[in-house]
């Protein structure tokens, strides 16, 4: 979530068609959000959130790219043009909802706190009294963190999640609170199985958490906007989505809100 883009040709993803019109730039963020996004021992991006850009471009008849840029630099970019999309695993909230517009949503999951394993589970304010709650910057968990937590517990920010990751197994921090999904790929690595386990899901406030994760544009994007929407849900209609979902999860990724 932060600095200038960079687009890397060797990276980008490309998908042509007869009927190709310009191409499509989408913005994710350049560190590892695995299993959304990460690069392979080649440098290619890979991962549920890239499967799934790829069957919307693919649907769209379009030429597509990746343009890297950091989280907290994501919305700036899109704003001066850098690239058209924000594809980052970005959650659609009213905050958020005043400077771009938002996609149909295409997945949704609990925001989650994790912690020691001889912690005491739970995940509410008298949970965490006294305790320091590693959050990564920009996010949706620090804006439910001010509202919510700030009372009672001490917020430490990190520019990447795994830098908080680090600092739990090490014992600096107490907790670390953001996506469930993205915290359970860590609680089932190396460095998370033997150290840490979830202590549980914060309970919902949609003004804040979201509607859920979908594509960001610049408010005056409409054309954009509508063949998306019509790409997201052809690739759910087709059957496209559960094969996808399929092959990075055991349960369906699309949420009920």
């Amino acid at each position: 979530m932060k600095l200038l883009p960079t687009l890397f040709a060797g990276a980008a993803l490309v998908l042509s068609a007869v009927t190709a019109q310009a191409e499509v730039r989408f913005g994710v963020m350049n560190e590892s959000y695995p299993p959304f996004f990460a690069k392979d021992a080649s440098g290619q991006w890979q991962g549920w959130e890239i499967d799934l850009l790829n069957a919307v471009c693919e649907e769209m008849k379009e030429k597509c790219s990746i343009v890297e840029i950091s989280w907290d630099g994501l919305i700036p970019a899109l704003q001066s043009k850098k690239f058209d999309v924000i594809w980052s695993s970005m959650s659609n909230t009213a905050e958020r909802s005043k400077v771009i517009d938002f996609t149909d949503k295409y997945y949704n999951t609990p925001s989650t706190l994790i912690g020691p394993k001889d912690q005491q589970p739970g995940a509410t304010a008298d949970d965490v009294k006294g305790k320091t709650i590693g959050i990564q910057v920009s996010t949706i968990q620090s804006e439910y963190y001010k509202k919510y937590f700030a009372e009672v517990a001490q917020e430490k920010t990190y520019q990447t999640l795994d830098e908080a990751f680090q600092d739990l197994a090490s014992g600096r921090i107490d907790y670390v609170f953001g996506d469930s999904l993205a915290l359970d790929a860590f609680l089932k690595s190396d460095g998370g199985k033997d150290c840490c386990d979830k202590m549980g899901d914060v309970a919902d406030d949609r003004e804040i958490l979201g509607a859920g994760v979908s594509g960001g544009l610049r408010k005056e994007d409409t054309e954009l906007k509508a063949k998306l929407n019509t790409a997201i849900a052809a690739v759910r209609a087709s059957g496209q989505y559960d094969a996808i979902n399929k092959k990075y999860f055991d349960f369906d990724i699309y949420g009920a809100k």
